[in-house]
């Protein structure tokens, strides 16, 4: 391999790391049920907060509703950092899918 090659890989490289790191400390937002339920997480998928409005639950009748929100909620921010790692990633995959 020439040396012009390898500097170019050497920089991409580099690139590559330094925006998975951008995406890791990023912030995401999920949410459900009409808003009644909101999480937020780290690009890393580490859960930062969630937050359940008091009128979700105002009865016991009501938890089972508000646990599927809850996990709609996650799934919903999960869904968004996957897509901004591929959006983002992608620039040096080439658009290959999987490839983070």
């Amino acid at each position: 391999m020439n040396p012009g090659m390898v500097n170019k890989i050497k920089k991409m490289q580099k690139e590559m790391l330094k925006a998975q790191k951008e995406l890791e400390q990023s912030t995401f937002y999920g949410s459900a049920g009409g808003k009644m339920v909101t999480v937020e997480f780290t690009g890393d998928k580490k859960m930062r907060d969630i937050k359940i409005k008091k009128e979700a639950l105002e009865s016991l009748d009501d938890l089972d509703i508000l646990q599927d929100t809850v996990i709609a909620a996650i799934n919903d921010c999960m869904k968004k950092i996957d897509e901004e790692t591929e959006s983002v990633m992608g620039e040096f995959t080439g658009g290959m899918p999987g490839m983070f």
